[in-house]
């Protein structure tokens, strides 16, 4: 009585073996290479200027008098200039980090470049917005070079996963 079962036991075993051997061949293994702890101190970096820039807010908040829970104030475009630097950056940041820590798999030096391509127009920006005159923003342009390099490692990465090259 209990044979049978064994034997299914044993067969359901022989079907995930003969499977693991059949992607075994097909199976692309993922080396963290010791230079993505340059995407990881980047990673880190980015955290800094992202409490940099929220005490520059509240900084401007407590200056100007304008009470919690106001997000943006209806007669004072110098703070709508603050939060709103502030603001941008959080609405990109969870795709930096993201396309920096994945594109870091496969380029970890070139991520981590790019990466502080980025942070460095993200400061720009928030300094040429902190001026009150918004066109000024502008300025911090060229840090959306660093994303589009980031965008590239990460293309590579899928590329590499998918065998394409």
């Amino acid at each position: 009585m209990c044979q049978p079962r064994l034997r299914n036991i044993h067969s359901l075993f022989t079907i995930f073996e003969d499977s693991a051997k059949s992607v075994e061949g097909r199976m692309s293994v993922l080396e963290i290479q010791p230079e993505y702890g340059y995407c990881v101190l980047v990673a880190v970096g980015s955290s800094f200027m992202l409490v940099w820039k929220a005490m520059k807010v509240g900084q401007k908040r407590r200056e100007l008098k304008i009470k919690y829970p106001t997000m943006y104030s209806p007669d004072n475009d110098l703070f709508n200039c603050y939060q709103r630097a502030h603001q941008n950056t959080l609405e990109m940041y969870p795709s930096f980090l993201t396309l920096l820590l994945l594109g870091g798999l496969h380029s970890p030096i070139t991520s981590a470049l790019c990466g502080v391509v980025y942070c460095a127009g993200r400061v720009v920006y928030a300094l040429g917005y902190y001026t009150g005159d918004p066109k000024k923003r502008v300025r911090g342009g060229f840090g959306y070079l660093g994303l589009l390099g980031l965008l590239y490692t990460t293309g590579r990465l899928a590329s590499q996963l998918l065998g394409w090259y």
